[in-house]
């Protein structure tokens, strides 16, 4: 999820893709000036100004694929147990303003076209767009400065720009609002931006028990994973564990396993050779320290290239979710309370590393809390908690949505693992 940062971020996003663009194309209307200003600010009185595309967010609106995702929910003493993301749309007007013939026309002509080709915002034009790098800091100003730490290349959904045709009434509405002189316009929708609540919640302890999931049946010719299966009916793995990639016509040759993060330039690989078994393949992770480094916690997209029996080239099935699931390393005296307050402070040791674009909270007696900033991977992470009731307490560490390991479903019934839980002073 992205930072408050975000609606910022994206105005510079745009302006940079903008600027960078017509640089590479060169319009022939020679140099051109690119800003995010309200247009009432513009002066139109030089005639010595060159030619300028003005980029204006002029409204937000709710996003409504996302606006009843995780509404936000009380219990009944008030205390807040969701905190869903903001999901917004932002809506904006490209404007090319030019002096002498022509020139805003086929400013905007440009403009529009680049906006065309890029239809969307992928995560490294977004890194690069807001990276100072190899400028100095102080080189830049102060609120682009801020806008590097908005992480809105690490939300979940990508970010789109579309245009919105606007009728002559609604432009003309918009201009006499501002008080500017109209000049050429085209409207465009960038959507979605997710900015993530950071107000404390109260977690429930999960249902040891559930139903049977219905599977389905049919059965492709063709390679196919059907769902990664954790050790002992977890719901997710661990680093060390072996999983099954239970499918159909997984039988074959030259077999490698791919897993896909949204933090890994390129999917981290595990070579298995030879497949016997055509209804899936068994597959221990890595472990270790440098398992730990590559391997971050959260949601993997696993994929198998293999070469079936009787043919020459490889085939790719299709792509499954893994979860990865942190593991709290739980030293005795990790946990202190501030005596005024009476908040909690638990210090923990995790692997796999935790890295800074990821989101990890620790759930502590039902009080959960964000783990403080660091600026690289870490293995030990520092939460601030509520007031949690003092005794022996479970404990559950969520990275990127996915929580480690509290229950122990080897047996029957399920049963709380005995070794997750901290001893809390009072």
């Amino acid at each position: 999820m992205s930072s408050p940062l975000a609606i910022g971020a994206v105005s510079a996003v745009l302006r940079n893709l903008l600027d960078n663009g017509l640089v590479d194309v060169g319009p022939p209307i020679g140099s051109v000036k690119v800003t995010a200003v309200a247009p009432d600010t513009i002066k139109l009185d030089d005639p010595d100004a060159p030619p300028s595309l003005n980029l204006f967010l002029y409204r937000t609106s709710p996003n409504p694929g996302w606006r009843e995702v995780g509404l936000p929910s009380f219990d009944g003493n008030g205390t807040r147990v969701a905190r869903p993301p903001l999901a917004l749309n932002l809506h904006y007007l490209l404007t090319a303003y030019g002096s002498a013939d022509f020139q805003a026309e086929i400013l905007l002509g440009y403009a529009m076209h680049l906006l065309h080709e890029r239809p969307v915002l992928d995560r490294a034009a977004i890194r690069r767009a807001l990276d100072p790098s190899p400028l100095e800091d102080s080189i830049l100003p102060p609120a682009f400065q801020a806008l590097t730490a908005s992480d809105l290349a690490d939300q979940v959904e990508t970010i789109t720009v579309t245009p919105e045709p606007m009728d002559s009434e609604e432009m003309s509405r918009l201009w006499s609002a501002m008080q500017a002189h109209y000049r050429p316009t085209a409207g465009y929708l960038v959507s979605v931006v997710l900015i993530e609540s950071r107000k404390p919640t109260r977690t429930p302890l999960p249902v040891l028990t559930r139903g049977l999931a219905v599977e389905p049946s049919l059965l492709p010719p063709y390679p196919t994973i059907e769902r990664v299966v954790p050790p002992d009916k977890q719901p997710a793995a661990r680093l060390g564990e072996t999983i099954r990639l239970a499918g159909h016509h997984l039988d074959g040759t030259s077999t490698v396993v791919r897993f896909a993060h949204r933090l890994l330039e390129e999917p981290n690989e595990v070579a298995v050779g030879v497949s016997t078994d055509a209804s899936g393949i068994d597959l221990t992770l890595p472990s270790g320290q440098t398992a730990e480094e590559d391997w971050p916690a959260g949601v993997y997209v696993v994929q198998v290239e293999l070469v079936r029996p009787g043919e020459a080239d490889p085939r790719e099935t299709n792509v499954a979710a893994m979860l990865l699931a942190p593991e709290p390393l739980l030293p005795p005296d990790s946990v202190t309370r501030d005596a005024t307050t009476k908040r909690v402070t638990a210090t923990l040791d995790v692997r796999p590393q935790v890295r800074p674009a990821q989101d990890a909270r620790l759930t502590l007696g039902g009080e959960t809390g964000p783990a403080q900033p660091h600026a690289a991977p870490a293995g030990t992470l520092t939460f601030e908690l509520g007031v949690v009731p003092p005794g022996s307490q479970w404990v559950r560490l969520t990275v990127d949505g996915v929580s480690s390991l509290l229950v122990d479903r080897s047996g029957e019934p399920p049963a709380f693992d005995p070794s997750q839980s901290l001893a809390v002073p009072a």
